[in-house]
């Protein structure tokens, strides 16, 4: 049902819906902000809810509402329950915040392009942070990734649920251009070889990290 309405999530009171518009690394232009104003005045829709994952989600929406809804959005949808690609969450880094050493909204952006559309056997969240303040929430994040002065350090299987852990980190002092690659040959290879709805976390755990080392080093990634 959800694939047949949009990515919309049936609410508690089991009549009406929420949706979450794709918001890239958090980032709204003006014309999005207004769009998201428009409608939910035009819908009457009651609850905007700012997410973890630096979203917006609109809640109250009517079943026969929701196709009307995204055309007037004309934004794409942000999967907040499949098995896939959900978000990444990043921090300002160095386009707006002093602390910040390297680009985190640069990269996460980049990051989301790459990924976006990628199928996983469970949902993932990337965090990006600009610096060692971890704003990004990159210790409990799927992916973590911290920026440094020497460059970005790589974090994998960090969970903030239940059962919480810190992500192992899996290299140090990375460029970009070898942390994207780095970043890709993880992800490819968690697809291929975690369990259905097996989260990297309990991933890490059963393959073990000094195993994810062995595989993903900087010399392989050229």
């Amino acid at each position: 049902m959800a694939e047949d309405l949009k990515g919309s999530i049936l609410q508690r009171d089991r009549d009406t819906y929420a949706i979450v518009p794709r918001i890239p690394a958090g980032v709204l232009t003006p014309e999005k902000l207004e769009a998201l104003a428009n409608v939910v005045k035009k819908y009457r829709i009651p609850v905007i809810k700012i997410t973890s994952g630096h979203r917006l989600a609109l809640v109250g929406i009517k079943k026969d509402e929701i196709d009307s809804v995204w055309r007037d959005l004309d934004m794409d949808i942000g999967r907040a329950t499949e098995l896939c690609f959900h978000y990444i969450q990043a921090c300002p880094g160095t386009d707006l915040c002093r602390y910040g050493v390297q680009d985190s909204l640069g990269l996460g952006i980049d990051l989301e392009k790459r990924f976006y559309d990628m199928k996983f056997p469970a949902k993932l969240k990337i965090g990006v942070s600009g610096c060692p303040f971890c704003c990004g929430e990159s210790y409990v994040r799927d992916i973590g990734i911290v920026g440094k002065k020497k460059g970005w350090t790589l974090i994998f299987g960090g969970n903030s649920g239940r059962k919480p852990r810190i992500g192992d980190v899996l290299a140090e002092d990375l460029e970009k251009d070898v942390l994207l690659k780095m970043t890709e040959k993880l992800l490819v290879y968690y697809r291929d070889n975690a369990k259905k709805r097996e989260r990297t976390a309990q991933f890490a755990d059963r393959i073990g990290i000094d195993e994810l080392k062995k595989v993903f080093t900087t010399d392989q990634t050229t």
